[in-house]
């Protein structure tokens, strides 16, 4: 028996021992396809499938508009060489280890060989990813788009477009675990409108670093995944890479990396909408992070400059080349990369915009002091308790509620980046608890199906050990009712 046999072997007899999935108890819905959908086949879709399941709602269907081939961020436009998350957090196994990442990989290499990683490298991670679906057995539908969502009744329809054909689907609960674009999408200056787009990309599209061999690249940028799109194209033989950063320094997290309160986190949701902006803004301001390995890895080539308290100020294309006007000067490249993260903004999103106009973003519920003002905090939807949408006017789109996010999006109202691998342990069970209490309290008052056991009597299997009065010889009659 080979070492993946007994790593899967363990993982199927810890899903025996906690016994079999409870049964379906949520009320069937006439019109209704599913009582859940989630958009999103990776790790938060595949963990929230699973977890919806162990709680007893099993008419769920996932899905991802991705291919099999290419499903995920972590073979295509994640470029770390490892997480950045430590290796001892815990991930999609929500408590069940054998589930967990370290079995699987000391399963398959060996304790030793896990303790002598740092982090988890990013290949590993979406090899692991694989095998977790195929344990817990989420089937995922890929190659399936959601264009459009629209209230009806009560409830959510869904268009689709599964490879080019249009049809609709009907849901309860819809779950946005679309990872880091949310409810928007890349943030791209607008600036960059005045270059045709095979001049430039945005860190999140899917760049052929390949074409960038013996090119001039310009990087607007310099927190995480800015260096990692400049390593890759220094790795992929690029003449010269010039990051530019409106900082005078790199941001680097701390040795150790970034140590997060977990009570903090926990409950940073339940906290006033002034103390949660306040920290928000402070941690924006503050600027993102970079480990110290991604930073290494870049400048370890001696064809990477970094420029600082260099924002651009204008873009133009020019004999087939891009002249970038910055705060240090004029630069020429051959290509350029944004790297300018992302915004979440629902009225951006093509298949939200049909209800955007109903969802309320925290620049409609709070109304931060003058120092604190920022448009790009401001556009976040606002989150109930269980990752809800809200109204922007109260009591006009009430079905609002039915629509979860797990994805960065949630960010503002929950304080941590939802979706990331630390935001499962905790995060899901909470969300799966929401979903839960709407389902059965929306069916509450409803009619029960009838069984095949209604009305069914019991009475032969104990008639015989009924007593019976001597006297008289009259016999006691059971009654059953």
């Amino acid at each position: 028996m080979s070492k993946q046999d007994d790593v899967d072997r363990a993982a199927q007899e810890s899903l025996r021992l906690l016994g079999a999935d409870p049964a379906n108890w949520v009320l069937p819905t006439p019109g209704v396809d599913h009582d859940v959908a989630v958009i999103g086949g990776g790790q938060s879709g595949v963990t929230i499938a699973f977890a919806l399941r162990r709680a007893g709602v099993s008419n769920v269907t996932v899905l991802e508009a991705a291919d099999r081939a290419t499903t995920g961020v972590w073979r295509t436009r994640a470029r770390m060489n490892t997480l950045r998350t430590p290796k001892t957090r815990s991930g999609p196994e929500l408590g069940n280890p054998a589930l967990g990442f370290q079995a699987w990989y000391e399963g398959l290499y060996g304790q030793a060989a896990y303790q002598a990683i740092g982090r988890i490298a990013r290949t590993d991670w979406a090899d692991y990813l694989d095998w977790f679906q195929r344990q817990v057995g989420v089937e995922v539908r890929y190659g399936t788009r959601v264009v459009d969502v629209e209230s009806v009744e009560g409830l959510l329809r869904l268009h689709l477009d599964t490879d080019g054909r249009r049809h609709t689907e009907v849901v309860r609960k819809l779950v946005l675990a679309n990872g880091v674009e949310g409810t928007g999408g890349p943030s791209i200056p607008a600036i960059f409108e005045a270059l045709p787009e095979h001049l430039y990309a945005h860190t999140g599209d899917e760049i052929d670093f390949a074409a960038l061999n013996g090119k001039k690249v310009g990087v607007l940028g310099a927190a995480t995944s800015a260096l990692d799109a400049a390593a890759v194209a220094l790795e992929s033989g690029a003449d010269e890479v010039h990051v530019f950063s409106y900082r005078a320094e790199l941001v680097i997290q701390p040795s150790g990396g970034n140590v997060p309160n977990p009570g903090a986190q926990e409950n940073f949701h339940l906290q006033p909408d002034a103390v949660r902006w306040k920290s928000r803004w402070a941690q924006a301001s503050k600027g993102s992070t970079s480990p110290l390995d991604t930073v290494l890895r870049a400048v370890a080539f001696p064809n990477l400059r970094l420029h600082f308290n260099a924002p651009w100020t204008s873009l133009r294309a020019e004999d087939g080349r891009v002249v970038v006007e910055a705060a240090d000067g004029t630069h020429t490249y051959d290509f350029v990369i944004a790297g300018t993260g992302y915004q979440y903004d629902p009225r951006t999103r093509p298949e939200l915009r049909r209800i955007a106009e109903d969802v309320a973003l925290w620049q409609d519920v709070y109304d931060p002091p003058a120092d604190l003002r920022s448009e790009v905090l401001g556009a976040f939807p606002y989150l109930g308790k269980g990752y809800e949408l809200t109204e922007r006017v109260p009591g006009s789109a009430p079905w609002l509620r039915d629509i979860h996010l797990f994805n960065a999006a949630a960010s503002h109202s929950f304080g941590r980046p939802v979706g990331d691998i630390p935001s499962l342990r905790t995060g899901v069970p909470r969300l799966v608890e929401a979903i839960g209490h709407d389902l059965f309290f929306a069916d509450q008052g409803r009619p029960k199906p009838a069984t095949a056991a209604a009305g069914e009597s019991f009475v032969e299997h104990y008639a015989h050990a009924v007593w019976r009065s001597e006297a008289e010889g009259v016999e006691v009659k059971v009654t059953v009712g």
